[in-house]
């Protein structure tokens, strides 16, 4: 795309919508939201990037081998908090039988694990929503 006003506006606009995705992800167990819809805030980001600028564009900031290594991490740190709480208490993903609170309202580091889950869910919604549409965009481009 060549419009030079919205690439002026989207450039503007992107670290903010980022900043807010990640506030999303991290307020989640505080609030409305969580991993998913501040993950899809970050790769809705992400994704603006690509479209606007271009694939080798965005390749240059977030390499395809980069995301799909990210999105690998955020399933693999879900399993690995889950088995933390199976090792604690027997059981896979237990938060409250295992002595952690359930979150106190103002307080970002509170309720024990869930923070750690909806930020292992915002990185693994994120990196596969840009994973997904580098790949469309590349397919797209070989035809």
């Amino acid at each position: 795309m060549n419009d030079l006003i919205v690439k002026l506006i989207s450039r503007l606009l992107i670290p903010f919508i980022q900043l807010y995705g990640i506030y999303i992800i991290l307020h989640g167990h505080l609030s409305f939201g969580g991993g998913f819809s501040g993950g899809a805030l970050v790769g809705s980001s992400l994704m603006l990037y690509a479209i606007i600028f271009g694939l080798k564009e965005s390749e240059k900031k977030l390499p395809h081998s980069v995301s799909q290594f990210i999105e690998s991490f955020g399933v693999l740190a879900y399993i690995i908090i889950g088995f933390i709480g199976m090792i604690l208490v027997g059981s896979f993903l237990s938060n409250k039988s295992a002595g952690f609170s359930l979150g106190e309202f103002g307080t970002l580091f509170s309720a024990g694990m869930i923070p750690l889950l909806t930020l292992a869910i915002g990185i693994k919604v994120a990196s596969t929503m840009i994973t997904l549409l580098q790949r469309l965009l590349k397919e797209d481009s070989h035809d």
